[in-house]
């Protein structure tokens, strides 16, 4: 079950990429991140509803509000914010690419703050890693706008590949004692909404957020990416940890980036070169093998 919820998340979040990716270049990535966490929770409230009987969970604790709040301020508010511009400067299929140092924070965490191991085959799958996504940064050629937009579109897309892997090592501790991952999601979201909301408010640009959300061609975009992405995408990767090991869980989710080859390929018509296509191979190699050795 867990290996089936991890390689749904992969698929949702290969193709809810896509649809961030088209909103964010029409709304900008901050708008596009406010409403799909909006829509999101609407989705997950109603599938609470449904099968609990219950809009919100009632077993929720400060505990639970601590771990998974801070977890969804983390991943959603911060990280996928950084996420979403990577997308615009990058594309989908590199900003995917980027969240393969994800693994490699969570590995680096998990050695300093929880004390777990990290062995000669850890710190060789590391390098494989970072060698297959060498691979596929240094082998595009832009001109020097280009480049530094470029350039910006990594750091983005590593920072939010670091806030992944902050917000799974916090989601993990909040999923203790089979608490449900259904429920986990919506504390996590609920939270980061309220969060990422706060900023346009002070700012006195409520307004202009709803304008954009009247866009009817961007509307079907923002609610396919906000049902692939935090709807089923993340219920689906709360399972997956807390259904089968995590090593296994991050491996299958780390397939989007060989997904989104052929993706970007007939949506965005992007030329993809052999090297590129080498290099995310080896750099999914190198992510399985962090965690399966």
């Amino acid at each position: 079950m867990g290996e089936l919820a991890a390689l749904g998340t992969a698929i949702s979040w290969s193709f809810g990429s896509i649809f961030f990716t088209i909103s964010s270049r029409s709304i900008g990535h901050m708008n596009t991140n406010r409403w799909r966490l909006i829509l999101g929770l609407i989705l997950l409230l109603l599938a609470h509803l449904i099968l609990s009987g219950q809009i919100f969970p009632d077993n929720v604790t400060g505990f639970h509000v601590f771990w998974f709040g801070l977890s969804g301020i983390i991943g959603f508010a911060i990280g996928d914010t950084l996420l979403f511009k990577s997308f615009v400067l990058i594309g989908p299929r590199l900003g995917m690419l980027m969240l393969s140092f994800a693994p490699i924070f969570g590995t680096i965490i998990a050695w300093l703050f929880l004390h777990e191991i990290l062995d000669l085959t850890n710190i060789l799958a590391i390098i494989i890693t970072l060698a297959g996504v060498s691979w596929v940064i240094l082998g595009r050629k832009n001109n020097e706008h280009q480049q530094n937009q470029y350039f910006t579109g990594v750091i983005c897309g590593i920072g939010g590949a670091f806030c992944q892997a902050l917000g799974l090592v916090l989601s993990k501790k909040g999923l203790e004692n089979n608490f449900s991952a259904l429920s986990g999601n919506i504390i996590r979201i609920f939270v980061a909404t309220i969060v990422i909301w706060i900023f346009p408010l002070f700012r006195g640009k409520i307004s202009s957020s709803f304008k954009d959300i009247k866009n009817k061609k961007i509307a079907p975009a923002l609610l396919g990416g906000a049902f692939l992405g935090p709807f089923s995408g993340v219920w689906l990767s709360l399972i997956a940890v807390q259904h089968t090991y995590i090593g296994i869980a991050s491996t299958l989710m780390a397939l989007p980036p060989i997904f989104l080859i052929p993706l970007s390929h007939w949506v965005f018509k992007e030329k993809i070169s052999l090297g590129a296509i080498l290099g995310t191979i080896v750099t999914v190699v190198g992510v399985a093998l962090i965690f399966l050795l």
